[in-house]
């Protein structure tokens, strides 16, 4: 039965990921924030898209920490929402652990974790590489330069 909570709760964690990447690129989109170039405003995306990364990945480690609150796997909901936090990251700093019945749960999160954020990396890296490209076509092309192809 607990390797279907695992499951599951890897499944809503991708979902989650999903839901939000569609959500955001939709509004990327719709507000043409691929087309921009220039410090400004590129600094400005760059912190907004930074924001919602980090938002998305609290709303995964949230729904961790709740499961394990639900379960009583430690002592309040504070300890199992950071216990979440330090698991979901890669920290793991032992100072919470799970108890013997479900300590499995740890490194099940704490890949879904790392896969996340590989997945948001991948991601940022695709959209900065996108406004780089968008910056270095505005400087060349005024001064003769060949474009840019993407």
């Amino acid at each position: 039965m607990k390797i279907l909570f695992a499951v599951g709760l890897v499944v809503v964690t991708v979902i989650i990921h999903a839901v939000a990447f569609h959500t955001l690129l939709g509004a990327m989109m719709r507000s043409h924030a691929f087309t921009m170039s220039g410090f400004g405003p590129v600094v400005g995306l760059v912190v907004a898209l930074t924001c919602w990364l980090i938002l998305i990945h609290l709303a995964e480690i949230s729904v961790w920490g709740l499961f394990y609150f639900w379960q009583g796997c430690l002592p309040d909901a504070d300890s199992d929402w950071y216990f979440s936090g330090v698991t979901y990251t890669g920290s793991g700093y032992g100072d919470l652990v799970l108890s013997r019945e479900w300590r499995k749960f740890a490194p099940v999160e704490t890949t879904t974790g790392l896969l996340m954020y590989g997945l948001s990396t991948g991601l940022f890296f695709a959209i900065v590489q996108r406004w780089i490209t968008n910056w270095m076509r505005g400087e060349l092309e005024p001064h003769g330069g060949a474009p840019i192809n993407e």
